[in-house]
């Protein structure tokens, strides 16, 4: 609360710069969105931290200064006005991931071996996260103090894939050598896709300190679900099938179990609180 305090204070101070009787600014600015604008929102709470502990820099210091997401699912959030008192929101996030991890690893190919040999594992992990969202927005207010109300949805997909590529192969030999290898190990996970639906009614306030520059706080109630489909985890073992004669060559043996779906449903208010954001319109 004492770093919001502090926050507010200091744009109240930086206001002063600008006419307060009406809706211009000493320059002839507009402090409200007019129609044709476009606005784009960060999350506010990391410049209040950044203010606040401003004000405590001879324990805490100032930390660093970011613009984080207005929301969980890191989606670019942003308006279109209509008009003075509507505005179209969209969301949008396309995200695709990938990366590779190698750890090497020493072990004797043979019983016979005298010296170990250098053997690298790899770990891919990579994953996919799509959001996509739309709303409209009404607004009320003749000060700079607006009112803000309305709906929004959103839909999102997402999935991932791990992938363990192994340096030794299993063989007789290789467990006759090192004798801790473990016999059963994960060749790939693959996530069951998922699919998100939200539905949400939202209302709050936004304070315009500067020209086109707000301070905004939301809260939002509406419907929130969530499937996850089947996975597959694929592993492979050094041996014999289920069923094969016992007198068969060992060999690589591969498995493919698959795992649980999941799902989620509920119908609240945001849990986290009231959204506080910084809003840019141009």
């Amino acid at each position: 609360m004492k770093k919001r305090l502090l926050f507010v204070a200091a744009i109240v101070a930086a206001s002063t710069t600008f006419a307060q009787d009406g809706l211009t600014s000493k320059k002839g600015e507009a402090y409200l969105p007019e129609a044709g604008d476009w606005s784009i929102s960060v999350d506010a709470q990391p410049l209040l931290n950044y203010v606040g502990n401003m004000a405590n820099a001879g324990t805490n210091g100032a930390g660093t200064l970011n613009a984080a997401w207005t929301n969980g699912s890191n989606a670019i959030t942003g308006k279109y006005f209509k008009d003075e008192n509507t505005a179209y929101r969209a969301m949008l996030r396309i995200g695709f991931s990938s990366s590779t991890v190698g750890t090497v690893n020493n072990y004797f190919v043979n019983p016979s071996d005298v010296e170990d040999q250098e053997f690298t594992d790899e770990v891919k992990v990579s994953g996919n996260n799509v959001t996509l969202g739309f709303g409209l927005e009404k607004r009320r207010g003749n000060t700079r103090i607006q009112g803000v109300y309305g709906a929004m949805m959103n839909i999102g997909f997402g999935g991932g894939k791990t992938t363990n590529t192994y340096g030794l192969a299993y063989s007789d030999s290789a467990f006759a050598a090192n004798p801790g290898l473990v016999n059963g190990r994960t060749l790939e996970t693959k996530a069951g896709s998922t699919f998100q639906l939200g539905i949400a009614g939202f209302i709050g306030v936004e304070w315009f300190f500067a020209p086109k520059v707000s301070l905004g706080a939301e809260y939002t109630w509406g419907l929130a679900m969530s499937s996850t489909g089947e996975g597959e985890v694929t592993s492979e073992s050094w041996g014999l099938n289920p069923g094969e004669v016992a007198t068969n060559p060992n060999h690589i043996v591969t498995n493919t179990a698959k795992t649980g779906k999941s799902s989620s449903f509920g119908i609240d208010t945001g849990l986290s609180g009231a959204n506080i954001s910084l809003n840019f319109h141009f």
